[in-house]
């Protein structure tokens, strides 16, 4: 009896894991069919979150950029006032307007960058196609101006030798102490006094000046400001220990700084320019993927 009822429970029990082994196959079917079912707008769901990854992320590449862009901007903008404020009282006299000009070059240059960068913040935080498109726009150009300031530079730098002999030499024998050219001869003063040299290419190029062979030199041999230490009269002693006594003069002095800054002008310039084709390249990137997120 015990066997029997045993037998019967056993029955039981296997006809209920069959059954039970038969609804789990059925609803693996059924949850299968609804993954596949919804799969397309899970997927889309997906490249849409990704999408806006992306778009953060490239926002805040660009962003770094930018600041940095802007920050280079009002720096190229310092320096070309610093040029003029401080420099151009003999520059512009003494070594042609051709880097005066530069100055204002840099001045405007850097203008434009920093107000390319103020509309580039706002594109970026405002996500507008039409500012990305523009700021692009703006980088371009500056961009190319950029290597054209590189390329004149350089080849300003090859001529920079001949320009400076030939005007420095000029001002110095023609122009120095004359009436009219008060400005000449303060600028040439200060050049002589700020690089410690004496002379275009030595302290005896004076013997030729107009003025140390006028009388309005009272008997001096260079100008004052070729003293070490100045006083009136000093230049009356052209005796190393008194006047500067520099190898190459005033020309060496200045075609040395002159050279200096023009090839850091070149250098910066095209360091700057390989800078903004990342920005240009994220721009076209954020743009393309503001694009299709919103279309």
């Amino acid at each position: 009896m015990c066997s029997v009822h045993m037998c019967e429970l056993a029955g039981k029990s296997e006809r209920e894991a069959a059954q039970l082994a038969w609804a789990g196959q059925h609803l693996n079917l059924s949850l299968s069919c609804c993954v596949c079912k919804r799969s397309p707008a899970a997927m889309a769901h997906f490249k849409t979150e990704q999408d806006d990854w992306l778009i953060v992320y490239l926002k805040y590449l660009l962003f770094v950029f930018n600041f940095f862009f802007w920050v280079g901007g009002a720096a190229v903008l310092a320096v070309g006032v610093w040029t003029l404020v401080e420099k151009s009282g003999y520059l512009s006299v003494l070594a042609s307007s051709t880097f005066a000009a530069s100055a204002y070059i840099l001045i405007f240059a850097g203008a434009l960058v920093m107000a390319t960068g103020f509309l580039g913040f706002s594109a970026i935080l405002q996500e507008q196609k039409g500012c990305l498109s523009t700021y692009f726009c703006l980088l371009l150009v500056i961009f190319l101006v950029e290597l054209v300031a590189a390329v004149l530079a350089h080849v300003y730098y090859q001529r920079l030798s001949d320009e400076l002999k030939q005007h420095l030499n000029r001002t110095l024998t023609k122009n120095y102490g004359q009436l009219g050219a008060t400005q000449i001869t303060a600028s040439v003063d200060r050049l002589q006094q700020d690089f410690k040299c004496c002379g275009s290419n030595s302290s005896a190029d004076w013997q030729r000046s107009t003025y140390i062979l006028s009388q309005e030199a009272e008997g001096r041999r260079v100008p004052d400001s070729c003293c070490k230490t100045v006083v009136v009269l000093c230049g009356r002693r052209a005796h190393p220990s008194n006047i500067y006594k520099v190898e190459g003069g005033c020309l060496t002095k200045l075609e040395q700084f002159l050279a200096d800054h023009l090839l850091l002008m070149g250098a910066v310039g095209i360091g700057v320019a390989c800078l903004q084709i990342c920005g240009m390249v994220l721009t076209c990137c954020l743009h393309q993927r503001l694009q299709r997120h919103f279309y």
